[in-house]
């Protein structure tokens, strides 16, 4: 088992899918987790509970990542709390099922998709580093997409906001080198949580998504977590500016 020991982590969307999974890997290697959720308080105190259950040491914070100032109390609470941060995982963000050609593309929609899956990965970042700097070196973990390899086709803005995080990825790793932080992203293609359900729970369109991938099957959620860890971990001591796939070879084929 990867040891994860006396490190301090944060972990953005934390109550459900791919960054619950995290958390609960992220616990159980020993980390103490400050996580955040936007409206599902629910599965935020359940996945709190469930850390508790495990010995591991885990807190919830309500947190709209759309807002700098609710970006900055994430952090701090973390540093408050626990005295640093040694890993940060951007992961909040959203995935709209329906398609929306790009004329029918409204200002809000293209807004909303800037602001909760890019504005908020900036955020947590521009708050992080000057921890980081302080204690030494960290780890920052954003999480990025097929689709912004890719693109995705009637969901261009969504596609937009994963290729940025890559670029930012890029320029970030180089930036932030000299202070021992390291900045890379993992990319998943189709993963089985709550927001690919609209699709994957259609038969029919469930097996058209597991056609396109060369595993004919969709990720679970904590398939996506393992490479996350292995990026936290002292086993990627000398990896940055690195997307790491895991689709299941997706991006490989047309």
């Amino acid at each position: 088992m990867i040891s994860l020991e006396g490190k301090v982590a944060v972990v953005t969307g934390g109550s459900r899918g791919i960054g619950a999974a995290a958390v609960k890997l992220f616990a159980r290697a020993g980390a103490r987790v400050v996580f955040s959720y936007y409206r599902r308080r629910d599965a935020a105190l359940a996945v709190a509970s469930d850390l508790q259950r495990q010995g591991g040491e885990g807190v919830a914070v309500r947190a709209d990542l759309r807002r700098l100032a609710d970006a900055r109390r994430l952090i701090e609470t973390a540093v408050d709390r626990f005295g640093r941060v040694d890993i940060l995982v951007a992961n909040a963000g959203i995935w709209p099922a329906e398609d929306i050609p790009i004329e029918k593309m409204s200002e809000r929609d293209w807004d909303e998709m800037m602001a909760t899956n890019l504005k908020s990965v900036y955020a947590v970042i521009r708050y992080a580093v000057p921890v980081m700097k302080r204690q030494g070196g960290g780890r920052i973990i954003p999480i990025s997409s097929t689709a912004g390899q890719r693109g995705e086709a009637f969901h261009a803005h969504y596609a937009a906001t994963k290729g940025a995080i890559i670029s930012m990825v890029k320029g970030l790793s180089t930036e932030l080198a000299p202070h021992n932080i390291l900045v890379n992203c993992v990319a998943p293609g189709w993963v089985d949580t709550e927001m690919s359900l609209p699709v994957l729970k259609k038969p029919k369109l469930r097996r058209w998504v597991e056609a396109q991938i060369p595993l004919r099957r969709v990720a679970t959620a904590e398939e996506i977590a393992g490479p996350i860890l292995f990026l936290a971990s002292d086993l990627a001591t000398f990896m940055t500016g690195e997307i790491v796939n895991v689709n299941g070879g997706a991006v490989l084929v047309g």
